[in-house]
């Protein structure tokens, strides 16, 4: 059911991603091809589709909302861009192709990864929505991307480099890194779906677990998985001396800890409607990927 529907949300973003990244002129094109080359790159749309899943969960038809979805992959895109860079983890690859700063230099990759940041914001304030829901949907997602989310995340990594770091640290650099972007995807969709309060206290909860459960399984595929499913090469964790849940705990007992959390996931929301199913049933996807 999972690999259905994500191919299904990919299919509508991917179109809506096509559309919001034309050139407006000959002069903007250089600028426009970096950000496609990232972000048309493929991928599942794992955020977008969290997003639009957590609607429909909450009783909204998501597909209105695709630019706002859409919005959320550029953001996330940005962040590759800029993790990419030989400032930060000195990547090649990314998706099974050159990383953007390969193809068109760092500036242009730093530039690339501004324009998507920014331009993100702007697709999400043009949502027809209701003022206040939008607001809050917007506000979060802003709070997630940034000092109190995932550039935090970053720079407490960027700190640790080579560093061994306890567990506490560990599970804060992975919530914020990586957590803080299912944060923004899903709680912005249940403020947008104008969910209750609890229901919206409940997906913070879940999006916290389902980022641990990612970045583990993240964190064992850069030792185990297979680097042509990746899209990129293994082993950068070892070659940036990082510590990881995999370094702490091994391989398998990592994996055993994803499942644990999967399971604690799948619990927060067993008495919600069937319209919940895919958010139900991704915890265990995830710990079962293999890219």
């Amino acid at each position: 059911m999972i690999n259905e529907y994500l191919q299904k949300t990919a299919a509508m973003v991917e179109k809506q991603l096509q559309d919001i990244l034309t050139a407006p002129s000959p002069r903007e094109e250089t600028l426009f091809a970096a950000m496609r080359h990232s972000v048309l790159a493929g991928g599942k749309r794992l955020r977008p589709a969290l997003f639009l899943a957590t609607m429909e969960a909450c009783g909204k038809v998501g597909a209105a909302y695709l630019p706002f979805a859409a919005a959320l992959e550029m953001i996330h895109t940005y962040s590759l861009i800029h993790d990419d860079l030989p400032a930060m983890d000195n990547d090649d690859w990314r998706r099974g192709r050159p990383t953007c700063h390969k193809v068109y230099g760092e500036a242009n990759a730093i530039l690339a990864g501004d324009a998507l940041l920014t331009h993100a914001f702007a697709v999400m304030a043009e949502t027809p929505a209701p003022a206040r829901p939008l607001l809050q949907a917007i506000a979060w997602t802003a709070r997630q991307a940034g000092v109190d989310g995932m550039v935090a995340g970053q720079a407490a990594d960027v700190a640790a480099a080579g560093q061994e770091i306890g567990r506490d640290l560990l599970r804060y650099i992975d919530r914020q890194k990586t957590g803080a972007l299912f944060s923004a995807s899903i709680v912005s969709g249940a403020y947008l779906a104008e969910a209750r309060e609890d229901q919206i206290e409940t997906l913070k909860r879940y999006s916290d677990l389902l980022g641990y459960i990612f970045q583990i399984t993240d964190d064992v595929l850069d030792i185990q998985g297979d680097a042509a499913l990746l899209g990129k090469p293994t082993g950068s964790d070892a070659k940036n001396a990082k510590t990881t849940y995999a370094t702490l705990l091994g391989c398998e007992g990592a994996m055993a800890y994803a499942r644990e959390l999967a399971g604690e996931a799948r619990r927060l929301l067993l008495d919600w409607p069937e319209e919940a199913a895919v958010l139900r049933e991704m915890p265990a996807f995830f710990c079962q990927r293999r890219k």
